[in-house]
């Protein structure tokens, strides 16, 4: 049996968490001990790793909680399913690993490398989910009808909205040198927010949420690197003058 403090430290998470799950029916201990500890055993850890795997596939905590509370719910299935997905992100990152390598030695003259070569590794998918993490903050309705909308477009449609978002973020690297609030960086910032159209219609407040989002999320700011080291920030940057002077 391990108690709160054994597991957080073995299963790397905080003893908060663990007293969060418990809160919430994710993760009961155990047994409670008279002295009113925790205890956990192996079901509990076995559990315990489903969430956690279930977590790092992007999964909110309600979710996970009706899949591993099925009566029916599969361990070794569900492993597998993991296991399945983890080589897809694995392999993922491995291109992506390559695209910076090959972004570094670009930057420094050492290997030139096409436009084409800075998205490498960026899948349809990933850029599909970023276009509408944004939107889960605000009304679901809004996220399943973005979604069908997407959906709706024939294969050669979405490699060129698609191709047409790289081109924008190209070009607003280009005009980085000459301000966020010049009229070519503005110019810009219109093209980005009318290409927000093919996914949904954001307000500006959430325009500048989303930009907001390309600095504080770690993976919305790891792929921005990858284009330019300052490309986020301008990006924000720009977004704000952008808002602000539509809401005089």
């Amino acid at each position: 049996m391990f108690t709160v403090k054994q597991l957080s430290k073995l299963a790397g998470v905080t003893p908060r968490t663990l007293h969060h799950y418990d809160q919430i029916g994710l993760l009961k201990p155990t047994r409670i001990g008279g002295n009113g500890y925790r205890y956990y055993g192996e079901d509990a850890l076995l559990r315990l790793q489903q969430i956690l795997l279930y977590r790092e596939l992007d999964l909110p905590l309600d979710d996970i909680k009706k899949i591993v509370g099925r009566r029916d719910f599969d361990v070794l299935g569900a492993l597998q399913s993991h296991k399945d997905a983890l080589q897809k992100q694995v392999s993922r990152l491995n291109r992506l690993l390559v695209t910076v390598d090959n972004t570094i030695q670009h930057l420094k003259g050492e290997k030139p490398m096409s436009n084409q070569g800075l998205f490498e590794g960026f899948s349809e998918e990933q850029q599909e989910q970023y276009a509408l993490e944004a939107e889960q903050m605000y009304d679901p309705e809004t996220v399943r009808a973005s979604n069908r909308k997407w959906k709706s477009y024939s294969a050669a449609k979405k490699e060129s909205i698609l191709a047409e978002g790289k081109a924008i973020y190209l070009d607003l690297i280009a005009a980085m040198p000459k301000g966020a609030d010049s009229p070519e960086t503005q110019a810009l910032v219109q093209r980005w927010r009318d290409h927000m159209d093919y996914f949904w219609t954001p307000n500006l407040d959430q325009l500048a949420a989303i930009a907001e989002g390309y600095v504080s999320d770690p993976r919305f700011k790891a792929n921005f690197d990858q284009m330019h080291p300052q490309l986020a920030e301008f990006m924000r940057a720009a977004v704000k003058v952008y808002v602000a002077e539509r809401k005089k």
